[in-house]
């Protein structure tokens, strides 16, 4: 808004200064009886003046823009970290590590007052090892759920441990080095698809990205772009297709080899051949890895050994695919809902 208004304001500003100028100069001229030519000369120098003028006024327009600009950066740069580290963090566990959530309630800050919390009273245990799937309808607490495992909230009852140590006493990147997150909507940086992957292990080589390129089926159409995995892929990927731009944040997933695993509808935007070999080398991925798998797609549920099921913020459902099939109504009309959508 304050774009719009000093590009409405600053033209005609200038424009009526001058004319009150010209004016001005010709009432004052005609009184001190100041000649044709002599006016004409002064009119001139006036018409010369304008052009300057209208320079400066489109420069003080430009840093009036950039500073409205600056002031929203200043905001988020300085704004305090909502999770921040403990002041003396304790060791962390071993990578093959019981995650526990106890009795965790959690709603978001910007919610109404009368709103019902994002998570009420989730108590889960999962061991090392186990492919979790996370079911139930939109809005019923599944991502936040997933948000809890990276520490991306802190809860605001209850809490999150890994190994029987409670998140808040670990240091955020150290427990961040071990998960892996494959998020819907994947971001992309405005740089090659090498550089891209490699987001999920810096120090990796180029062939250790090919390599985890291979296994995401990245390599397929990167060989048809006209630079291979020197191809920049745009800002926030915009040359890449939905399914391309999944495929790359799971060949990161891939390249980084945590522990953890967090997919959240990280196959939403394939189609059905392509599905079928990412969920192949899914299936290698997900070996030995604590793994929760936020899927609306029957095809994705089949690598679980277990199922959550939520509503509403809570678990209504906890338990093999094959259990849950027998004795959960809620679960049979998800797998239900998934078959027909």
């Amino acid at each position: 808004m304050k774009t719009v208004k000093y590009r409405s304001i600053t033209t005609p500003s200038i424009e009526v200064i001058s004319a009150c100028g010209f004016a001005a100069a010709l009432y004052f001229g005609v009184r001190s009886g100041m000649t044709l030519s002599t006016f004409t000369g002064l009119a001139l120098t006036l018409a010369m003046c304008y052009e300057p003028f209208k320079k400066l006024s489109a420069l003080n327009e430009q840093l009036k823009i950039r500073s409205a600009s600056l002031e929203r950066l200043e905001y988020i740069l300085n704004a305090g970290d909502t999770v921040p580290d403990p002041a003396s963090p304790g060791p962390m566990p071993g990578s093959r590590s019981e995650i526990e959530l106890r009795g965790v309630t959690f709603n978001y800050v910007t919610a109404a007052p009368d709103t019902r919390p994002a998570l009420s009273e989730v108590s889960v245990r999962v061991q090392p090892g186990e492919v979790v799937a996370l079911g139930g309808a939109s809005g019923s607490g599944k991502s936040t759920f997933a948000a809890m495992i990276p520490r991306f909230f802190d809860p605001s009852g209850g809490d999150v441990r890994l190994g029987g140590v409670d998140l808040r006493t670990l240091d955020k990147q150290a427990l961040r080095a071990r998960i892996a997150v494959v998020p819907q909507v994947p971001t992309l940086f405005n740089a090659s698809v090498a550089e891209n992957i490699r987001v999920g292990k810096l120090t990796a080589s180029d062939e250790e990205v090919r390599e985890a390129a291979r296994k995401a089926h990245v390599a397929e159409f990167v060989e048809t772009l006209p630079q291979k995995y020197d191809t920049m892929v745009g800002e926030r990927g915009a040359s890449m297709s939905g399914g391309q731009r999944q495929r790359i944040a799971l060949a990161r997933a891939f390249l980084k080899d945590g522990p953890i695993l967090i997919l959240d509808e990280a196959m939403s935007a394939l189609d059905s051949g392509i599905e079928e070999m990412v969920n192949e080398a899914l299936s290698k991925l997900v070996k030995g890895r604590t793994t929760f798998m936020i899927a609306h797609r029957f095809s994705s549920i089949g690598l679980a050994t277990r199922v959550l099921v939520f509503e509403a913020g809570r678990i209504v459902g906890n338990g093999t695919p094959a259990d849950l099939a027998q004795n959960n109504s809620d679960y049979q009309r998800m797998l239900e809902l998934q078959k027909l959508g």
